[in-house]
């Protein structure tokens, strides 16, 4: 069956589930990433590589949540009549939930710049800090705005779902990827790492923690679908 044929309740799982499984996929390719710049043997192309791709998987999960936003229930007061029609984009500042979900895409994006210049080859220590750290740290302040938006959205529930939960400890990986990150800087004065063991098994601990948090997002429903919905 096309997906456009579906209904809404099972596009919106079906979206849920892709998001889930991408944030499962690469946040364990980051933390093996960050296992083999730890501890292994390669070079440095060899963890560069294998985050890159994870990046991939995070920017995916990253788009899947803002279609998921953009397709849910409308917030208390948002000026939004909902008309039935699928949305791949939806521009909805209203919603806490769309918010944290587009915030987090962005960052995302921070990440794959950081990513992508990470195999330049010939950069000089403010280069790196430039092209390198610089992207990073904002996508990890963008992930941290993100997970704030959406623990003050579930804060409005009555109890504590499994979607608070994932939420939660993704923003647990978060302050992990900013800990990592200021970890990484690059002293200018002696072109060093402030403390390379702290910036890869930061990257490690956030990294599990999103993988996590994606097989824990397979089991939750998104926002107005029953539990019970077809996937």
């Amino acid at each position: 069956m096309r997906f456009a044929s579906l209904p809404i309740s099972t596009r919106l799982r079906r979206t849920n589930l892709v998001a889930a499984v991408a944030f499962t996929i690469g946040g364990s390719l980051f933390a093996i990433g960050a296992w083999v710049a730890q501890v292994g043997s390669g070079d440095a192309s060899t963890a560069a590589s294998i985050y890159f791709a994870g990046g991939l998987f995070f920017n995916t999960g990253g788009y899947a949540s803002v279609v998921l936003a953009s397709n849910g229930p409308a917030a208390p007061g948002e000026p939004r009549a909902g008309d039935g029609r699928w949305r791949w984009w939806a521009y909805r500042p209203y919603n806490l939930a769309w918010l944290s979900a587009f915030v987090l895409f962005v960052g995302t994006l921070a990440f794959g710049i950081s990513l992508i210049d990470s195999f330049l080859d010939g950069l000089t220590t403010q280069g790196e800090n430039r092209l390198i750290w610089a992207p990073e740290v904002v996508g990890c302040i963008l992930f941290l705005i993100s997970g704030h938006l959406g623990l003050t959205d579930v804060g409005r529930r009555p109890r504590l779902e499994l979607g608070w939960w994932v939420i939660a400890i993704n923003q647990l990986g978060s302050a992990l990827f900013m800990i990592s990150a200021l970890a990484a800087f690059i002293r200018p004065e002696t072109s060093s790492v402030v403390n390379i063991d702290v910036a890869n098994w930061g990257t490690f601990g956030g990294a599990v923690c999103f993988a996590l948090g994606g097989v824990m997002q397979a089991f939750d429903p998104p926002a107005g679908v029953p539990a019970d919905a077809r996937v």
